[in-house]
């Protein structure tokens, strides 16, 4: 019955993740085609100079304590309280800090014009921390379906906002609204129909426990976010703002695909992994299922992706966005392994192992440092060949803890991706050949989109993967779970 219970459980929060995550990314990428039309890489690049800042400070603000909440059995009223109170506080006094430190962000990147951006955009941060806990509600009650409504009205809200502030000519404005329009509409609807609300209560032995276990994640959530966007860093310093445009739409491109696995996964994957923490057989067999499902999915897509690059780019974006192309070749196969690592994570904080998360975090961070110092003075093209060469280096730091707690290490989980690795370089080679004979960009988005959908389901039954199965029964319970959704 059990069995049952939780199976129902991972459909039913799988299903409702895919529809959220398929359609916000469905309008995410309309809207960021229209807005890259209308605007110039320079307006993307000077919001991707504070994304660090933005990215940071939302970790500070969690503190960990969201993934504390779902990771405890007996929380309490008095939990949800005092970290609503705790997010709100520490969010204001990090936008405090950020409005007073503008002049010293926009002097670090030469870029008088960040000093407005910064006190605007960094209003998100408080935004945000207003709804954290709602949130964290209905990940605990698997309610995805509820968190699916509230980001896609968001998205579509925000985009149209967007858009017709770029029409009145306000330039890269219109991608800080969007920012704002988004956070304000989300935080109004989960307050309304998460039917949540705070009192006015601050425990300390609260705060004591949540914090003793978030305080971890915090760490490893800001070494992750240094480790994520220090590149953005980097080159909005180094380069200019207009390569840093390039580089944060290829990146976006990039995680529209990969981001949506990694959401789906984070988000299901840590509370049914919790509630089985205590059965350690259970545990990885349900994570051996869940990476190879994950391979299944992500390698064939980032592999696509990477091959229909050019096509991509000029027919959706324009050729003003072609230096685009080279850097999203190397980004998608940086972000191809990112899923992977994310479950091994993810299952140590499972387990209440945020101590090992923390240690395994800490360890890839010279990684990070010592492949900037080698390709900075080389290029921008460097540089994110050297993020995929550490990205791959960092899934066997994080495969480690799983090999040693649960004996299901790197050399396991080859095994596990080696098929869906062979089916993906066989698609590629006869994509590839395809996409030779073809010299303009929409046929070669069809023919060569539909030619890998194809090669890589027939060449997965012929190599006898299992996931083929799996995803034809999922579908199947998909059909049957919606049926009874609509009555």
């Amino acid at each position: 019955m059990q069995n049952i219970s939780l199976k129902s459980q991972a459909t039913k929060g799988v299903f409702w993740n895919a529809i959220e995550s398929f359609s916000i990314q469905v309008g995410q990428f309309a809207i960021t085609i229209i807005l890259a039309r209308m605007l110039m890489p320079l307006d993307f690049g000077l919001i991707g100079m504070l994304t660090i800042f933005i990215a940071i400070s939302q970790s500070i603000v969690d503190s960990g304590m969201g993934t504390a909440l779902v990771q405890k059995s007996d929380r309490t009223e008095a939990d949800f309280s005092t970290v609503f109170i705790f997010n709100f506080a520490i969010s204001t006094g990090i936008y405090l800090i950020l409005f007073f430190s503008a002049p010293l962000i926009a002097k670090f990147y030469a870029v008088p014009q960040l000093v407005s951006l910064t006190r605007v955009l960094c209003l998100n941060i408080v935004i945000n921390s207003l709804s954290l806990v709602q949130t964290t509600r209905l990940t605990i009650a698997v309610d995805f379906k509820t968190m699916a409504k509230v980001n896609v009205i968001s998205v579509i809200v925000s985009g149209i906002f967007a858009i017709f502030v770029a029409l009145l000519g306000f330039g890269v404005w219109a991608l800080v609204f969007q920012a704002l329009i988004r956070s304000i509409v989300t935080c109004l609807m989960l307050w309304y129909l998460s039917r949540w609300k705070p009192s006015i209560k601050f425990s300390k032995n609260s705060f004591k426990t949540l914090f003793g276990f978030g305080s971890k994640i915090l760490g490893v959530g800001l070494i992750g976010t240094l480790f994520q966007n220090i590149y953005k860093v980097i080159i909005g310093k180094v380069y200019s703002a207009e390569t840093l445009g390039y580089y944060t739409q290829g990146f976006q491109f990039a995680e529209m695909t990969a981001g949506t696995v990694t959401s789906i996964l984070q988000k299901v994957t840590f509370p049914i992994l919790a509630s089985i923490k205590d059965d350690k057989k259970r545990m990885v067999s349900v994570y051996r299922k869940m990476l190879g499902m994950a391979s299944f999915f992500i390698f064939p897509v980032m592999t696509m992706l990477a091959l229909l690059a050019d096509p991509l780019v000029r027919f959706f974006l324009s050729d003003k966005w072609l230096p685009t192309v080279p850097l999203l070749h190397w980004l998608c196969f940086a972000r191809i392994i990112f899923p992977i690592s994310v479950l091994n994570l993810n299952i140590l904080n499972a387990i209440g192992r945020s101590d090992l998360f923390l240690k395994v975090d800490l360890s890839k961070l010279p990684m990070a440092i010592i492949a900037l110092i080698i390709t900075i003075p080389l290029g921008i093209k460097a540089v994110v060949i050297g993020h995929v060469v550490t990205s791959f280096l960092a899934y066997f730091v994080n495969a480690y803890m799983p090999g040693k707690l649960f004996s299901f290490g790197a050399t396991e989980q080859m095994k596990v991706m080696a098929p869906k690795a062979i089916a993906t370089a066989m698609m590629a080679a006869l994509v590839y050949f395809v996409m030779s004979f073809i010299d303009f960009p929409l046929p070669q988005l069809i023919f060569g989109g539909l030619t890998g959908i194809l090669a890589y389901i027939l060449f997965s039954m012929l190599l006898k993967i299992q996931e083929v199965n799996e995803v034809i029964n999922i579908a199947s319970s998909f059909l049957n779970f919606r049926k009874s959704v609509a009555k």
